[in-house]
């Protein structure tokens, strides 16, 4: 199983959105074939909480023009981790500090990448570590 087309478009969009706010280091899994409950995840990071929240903004009012609305919000008033569920994809905001810290992307490693458009207005560390722009080895 793969995620679906719905899940793919609001994943992009997400990713699109914060890239447009500078987020760092974008990546989506397809976590269909592990999880019942989602078929993607998505996962950037900022370099301060005031960026984390701006992310956030700019990724629900891009899903919002689809349709679409978190049905669960957390982390929101730390700033540090914010996690966005839309059902078909959770997005997952985290200060650069907690990302390296919790270390999402390892858990989620032999779950295969969703290929994002290219990031050029993605922060410092470009498109993300395994290339975003493309499939995961």
């Amino acid at each position: 199983m793969t995620a679906t087309d719905r899940a793919v478009e609001l994943t992009v969009a997400a990713a699109q959105a914060a890239a447009d706010k500078l987020a760092d280091d974008i990546v989506a899994f397809d976590v269909s074939d592990q999880l019942a409950i989602t078929d993607a995840f998505l996962v950037c990071s900022a370099g301060s909480d005031r960026q984390v929240r701006s992310i956030v903004d700019a990724i629900e009012e891009r899903l919002r023009d689809l349709d679409a609305k978190p049905v669960r919000r957390e982390g929101e008033r730390e700033g540090r981790w914010v996690l966005l569920d839309y059902i078909d994809v959770v997005v997952h905001v985290q200060h650069a500090e907690d990302r390296v810290f919790y270390a999402l992307e390892r858990l989620w490693k032999d779950c295969p990448t969703i290929p994002l458009p290219d990031q050029h207005g993605a922060g410092q560390n470009g498109a993300g570590q395994n290339g975003a722009g493309g499939e995961q080895e």
